[in-house]
Parts: structure tokens; sequence; C-alpha cells
């Protein structure tokens, strides 16, 4: 989920206690603490955790890139990290031409074949906006790693503008696992770390500020979960992150209108409801506001990945076709 969705679910939990209501309604800004506590967690990753990170390869393509001398690259680092037994972070840096100005390349991980693909893309603006014509043509590079590999999240990976894509590589049983961005939800996302944190906060300001506190960045990362990369739900008690339930990707804007939107319904409801004369208790009004957009959104979201999915189920069955019919001669 974006940071504005965490903000709000944040905010939204706080509401349902009475006290924090009446709290906010004599001024208090104790809601926004648990809006606060939702936003926190990506925070520490992307403002703090990120910079600390080491890497034992850096890709910089320069600004004629070659997709072999990049593939080469990864398919090295993935080697030492089978062969060796020792993880390796991988950092691949975008192409930046001018002030507004980048070049886009493609990294594909194909755990099925065993293999790396990279494809040398378009010029971009700085919103990812493509220049029509500027794509290379025969560009591609694809090599087998020759090792059995794990990898669970984007099937591919844009580098275009500011700062680009990290992964990690390591032996993990017979197969080598593939961690997009390592450092992001390794330690942050963690229901132990809220449980902590709101322990702290309500030591400092009270029980309350502390309830909301540890709910809110507990509902950041429940609400993560829904995605495919996973948290680190019992740091420091766990050591890696637990795979999401693959529902969506946190960029996706319907689930994130969704979340916004059911957020402010309920937040507003709670004010009504713990108000002196509550107008919209005992009404029809939450069930339309909440129900409307999900039937809405929520069809036209489930529309589009079934859609996405009917070309890949089409091409399953047609290889299944030709193994039955190559199994039969």
């Amino acid at each position: 989920m974006k940071g504005l969705s965490h903000f709000a679910t944040g905010v939204a939990l706080a509401t349902f206690f009475p006290a924090v209501v009446h709290a906010g309604a004599a001024g208090s800004l104790l809601p926004m603490l648990g809006g606060i506590g939702g936003i926190l967690p990506d925070t520490l990753d992307f403002k703090f955790a990120r910079y600390f990170e080491r890497y034992d390869v850096e890709i910089d393509p320069g600004v004629e890139p070659s997709a072999e001398a990049i593939a080469d690259a990864l398919v090295a680092a993935m080697r030492r990290a089978w062969e060796r037994g020792e993880p390796q972070n991988v950092m691949a840096h975008t192409i930046r031409l001018g002030a507004d100005l980048w070049r886009e390349y493609a990294i594909r991980f194909d755990p099925q074949a065993g293999a790396v693909e990279v494809r040398i893309g378009p010029l971009v603006n700085t919103g990812q906006v493509p220049y029509p014509g500027t794509e290379p043509v025969g560009t591609v590079a694809r090599r087998e790693v020759g090792v059995p590999l794990v990898h669970t999240y984007s099937a591919e990976y844009r580098v275009n503008i500011f700062s680009g894509p990290s992964f990690r590589f390591a032996r993990e049983g017979d197969a080598l696992h593939v961690h997009f961005l390592d450092w992001h939800r390794r330690w942050s996302h963690s229901l132990t770390l809220a449980a902590a944190a709101g322990l702290l906060v309500g030591v400092l300001f009270g029980f309350w500020a502390g309830l909301v506190f540890a709910l809110g960045w507990a509902g950041h990362v429940l609400e993560d979960q829904l995605g495919y990369m996973g948290s680190n739900l019992f740091w420091p008690f766990t050591k890696r992150r637990v795979p999401g339930l693959g529902l969506i990707h946190s960029g996706e804007p319907i689930p994130n209108t969704l979340t916004v939107w059911t957020s402010l319904v309920l937040i507003l409801a709670n004010l009504d409801r713990f108000s002196a004369s509550p107008q919209l208790t005992g009404t029809p009004f939450l069930t339309v506001a909440l129900g409307a957009p999900w039937l809405i959104l929520g069809a036209l979201y489930l529309r589009g990945k079934l859609h996405a999915a009917a070309p890949v189920a089409r091409e399953a069955a047609a290889q299944a076709e030709v193994v039955a019919e190559a199994e039969e001669d």
C-alpha cells in the first residue's frame, strides 16, 4: 500500500475508541498519532535502512548500456551465491541522460527456465513516460543461470528513474532465492516492534497514545501482507520475511483507492457514532458508502486481474496440449 493508505488506516483504527475521538474533538492530535504509526515502517526503511545497505556488486550500465553486460553481471553474482554459499547483494543503477531524460531497461527472472533476461528499453522522462521510437532494436540478452531459481515478486523489473532496484541472491536449500529489496521490511515491518514502539510511546505520552500508535504500525504490517513481498512479522525472534498472500501490488490504484475511501467512511462513522447527537447511526449510510465503491471498483479490479491472467492460462493450456500430443506420439 502507498503511504496515504497506511496513514488513513492508522487514523481510522484510532477512531474506534471513544476516548480518542473525544480527545480529538477537544483539540488533541491523538487520532493523528495512529496515522503517524501507520506510515513509520516505510519511513524507517526508505529514509534510513536503505542507506546502510552494502552491495557486493553495483551494475552501472553507462550512457550506452549493453544488455549482454548487465545479464552477465547478474548471472555471475547468482553463480557466486550458489557455488560459494555466500549471499550476494546487487544494485542495478539507473541510466540518467539529462535533467529530465533517462534510458529504461528491464530485468526479468524466469524461474521455470532458470534464466535471466535483460532488455534495453526506450528513453523516458521523470514521469516514466516513454518517448515513442526511442527503443533500440535487438537489444535483448538472455542467460541461463544453470541452477533452480525461486522468485516470487514481479515478473519484470523496469529500471528507469531515480534509484534502481536491488536484489539479494542467496542459496537456500536446493534452490537459489531471488529477494527483491532485501533491506525493505527486514525489521521495520514487525508486529513485535509495533508492540514495543507502542509501549514506549505509552510510557512517554499515556496509554491511548501508545495504543493507537501500535495499532497504526500493526495495521501497516498486516496490510502489506496482502502483497507479494511479505514482512518479517516477529523480528527480532524471526530473521526472514514471511511471504505475502500475493493479492495486490503496492502501487495498484484500485486497492489503494478502496483502502483510503473505506478509512474515510469509517472515520466519519465513528466520529458520528461517538458524538453527542449522532446523525448517521441507524441509517443506511455506512452500508451504501462502503458497499457501492467495493462493488464497482472491486468488480473492475477482478476483471482486470482475470483479463491479465487469461493469456497466461491460454499459453499454459497450449503447452499442456503440445506435451500431451507428444506423449501420445
